[in-house]
C-alpha cells in the first residue's frame, strides 16, 4: 500500500482561508434555502451564489475596526456584492455560520483521519498475517510468562484499531450536524425548514434542538474519540520502544542508510520514532479537557469556548494525522528478530513451560495446591541459577527447568517422564492461533 502522507492536505483544512470560506459556503446554502422558500428572488439569489467573495486581508482590516469577526466577514462579502448584499446572512446568528461551517470543517477532517486509521489497520494486519506463527515469550508485568506469537500481539492491536474506527465513525454522525436557528434557537426569524433545505444543501443533518450554538458535548465526543485513538497508538508505539532496547532487541525501528542516533556515540541506533509519538499522544489527550470543559456554557451561549477551540480543534486534528502516518510507517518497515525473540524465550531455562506441567497434575489427582508447589519449588531453583549466571541448558540442549522436573521424585511419582517432556513442546501454544485470527481478520 502506497503511503499517503497528508499533514499539509489536514493543515489546509483549517487556514484562515479556509475558515472563512467554510463560513461563505454555510451562508450561501442559507440564500439557496431562502430562494427555495420564496424569499429572496432568483435574481437575487443567483448574483450572490455567483458573486460573493471574501478576502481575508479585508476581513482582518475591518476587524480592527468592529472586533467582531463575523460582522468583518459579512461586511467583506458585501462589498463583493450589490443591493442583494440585502439577503446575505439574513434571518441568521453569528454561531448559525460558524458552528455550522466548523462541523464541515471537522466533517471533512475526520474523513480523513478515519482514512488514516484504516491505513494503520492494513499495515497492522499485513504484518500479522506475516507474523502469525512467529514464537516470542508474553510478558506481564515486563517479565516473562508463556509463548505467544508475534502475530498474535498484532492481532490484538489490529482489533483495537477496529473499535477506534467504529468510535470515529459514530461520532462521526454526532459533529456533522448544523444550525440556522437564530439568536436563541427559537426558530423566531426562520422556519424550521431553512435549516433542513441548507444543511441538506452541506451534507450535514440539522441539530434537532440547539439554543445559540451547538452543543459541546458534540465536540468534546470528537475529542475524547482522538484522544482514545492517540492512547492505543502510544501503547503500540511503547511496545515497539520496549522491544527495541538492547537486552531484548526483538524488534526496530527501520534505521536508514546514513542515520544517525547521536552526535557523542556513533553506535547508537534510538527508537526515535515512537518516542516521538508517545509525545504526541500527550498533546492530544491533554486537549480533551478544554474540550469537555466548553460543555458548561452560560445559559443559551457564552463565548469561553471559542478561544480553546481555535487551537484545540486544528491541533488535535493535525497532530492525530501526523501521528497516525509516523506510526503507519513505523509498523510497516519494523525491522522484525525471530531469532531474537526465540533466544528470549528460551531464556528461562524453560520457565514458560511451567504452567503446562502444573494443569497435568490434578488430571493425576493431585489437588492444586500441592501442584503448584511441585512445580513452583523447581522453578525457584532455576532463578537462583539464572542469578548465579549458569547455564540454561545441558550438553543434550535440554532446558534446566525440564531437569530439575525429571529429577524430582514426588514430581515423578504423578507423571512419567514422556508426560513431562510432552509438557515443553512450542506447537501446544499456538494451536488456537489460526482460530484467533478468523475471529479478528475474518475467514
Amino acid at each position: 500500500m502506497v503511503e499517503r502522507y497528508s499533514r499539509k492536505e489536514m493543515s489546509d483544512k483549517w487556514t484562515m482561508q479556509a475558515k472563512y470560506q467554510a463560513w461563505l459556503d454555510v451562508e450561501l446554502a442559507v440564500v439557496k434555502a431562502w430562494n427555495k422558500l420564496g424569499l429572496i428572488p432568483d435574481e437575487d439569489a443567483k448574483k450572490i451564489v455567483d458573486n460573493a467573495s471574501f478576502s481575508v486581508e479585508r476581513i482582518d482590516e475591518i476587524e480592527q475596526i468592529t472586533k467582531h469577526d463575523l460582522i468583518a466577514f459579512t461586511t467583506s462579502v458585501s462589498e463583493s456584492l450589490g443591493e442583494e448584499s440585502r439577503w446575505f446572512h439574513y434571518g441568521m446568528t453569528s454561531s448559525d455560520t460558524v458552528d455550522t461551517a466548523v462541523a464541515l470543517q471537522m466533517k471533512s477532517s475526520l474523513e480523513l483521519i478515519i482514512e488514516d486509521v484504516k491505513m494503520v489497520m492494513e499495515s497492522i494486519k499485513t504484518r500479522a498475517l506475516e507474523h502469525k506463527m512467529t514464537l516470542m515469550v508474553g510478558r506481564s508485568h515486563g517479565i516473562h510468562g508463556e509463548p505467544i506469537t508475534f502475530g498474535l500481539v498484532l492481532a490484538v492491536w489490529y482489533d483495537e484499531m477496529a473499535r477506534h474506527l467504529e468510535n470515529l465513525e459514530q461520532t462521526m454522525k454526532v459533529i456533522s450536524v448544523g444550525q440556522v436557528s437564530g439568536a436563541m434557537g427559537n426558530f423566531a426569524h426562520a422556519p424550521l425548514e431553512l435549516e433542513e433545505y441548507a444543511c441538506e444543501e452541506l451534507g450535514l443533518a440539522p441539530a434537532p434542538a440547539s439554543n445559540q450554538v451547538i452543543q459541546r458535548d458534540r465536540y468534546a465526543r470528537l475529542a475524547t474519540a482522538l484522544a482514545l485513538l492517540a492512547s492505543s497508538i502510544e501503547k503500540f508505539a511503547v511496545q515497539v520502544r520496549h522491544w527495541q532496547r538492547t537486552e531484548v532487541y526483538e524488534c526496530e525501528e527501520y534505521f536508514a542508510a546514513g542515520q544517525k542516533g547521536s552526535s557523542a556515540m556513533p553506535h547508537k541506533r534510538n527508537p526515535i520514532l515512537t518516542e516521538n509519538i508517545t509525545g504526541l499522544a500527550r498533546i492530544i489527550r491533554a486537549y480533551a479537557i478544554p474540550a469537555m470543559e466548553n460543555v458548561a456554557l452560560w445559559h443559551e451561549r457564552d463565548i469561553s469556548h471559542s478561544s480553546t477551540e481555535r487551537f484545540w480543534l486544528p491541533d488535535s486534528f493535525i497532530t492525530s494525522d501526523f501521528m497516525l502516518h509516523r506510526f503507519n510507517s513505523v509498523i510497516s518497515k519494523l525491522t522484525v528478530m525471530p531469532e531474537n525473540m526465540m533466544k528470549n524465550l528460551n531464556l528461562t531455562g524453560g520457565l514458560v513451560f511451567s504452567q503446562r506441567v502444573l494443569l497435568e497434575l490434578p488430571k493425576a489427582g493431585v489437588s492444586r495446591e500441592d501442584a503448584y508447589k511441585i512445580i513452583q519449588r523447581n522453578a525457584m531453583k532455576v532463578w537462583e541459577e539464572i542469578q548465579q549466571g549458569k547455564p540454561t541448558t545441558n550438553e543434550r540442549g535440554e532446558s534446566l527447568y525440564l531437569q530439575y522436573l525429571l529429577s524430582d521424585e514426588e514430581l515423578r511419582s504423578k507423571l512419567s517422564e514422556k508426560q513431562i517432556r510432552e509438557c515443553f513442546n512450542f506447537d501446544y501454544y499456538t494451536k488456537n492461533v489460526n482460530a484467533i485470527f478468523a475471529r479478528v481478520f475474518g475467514k
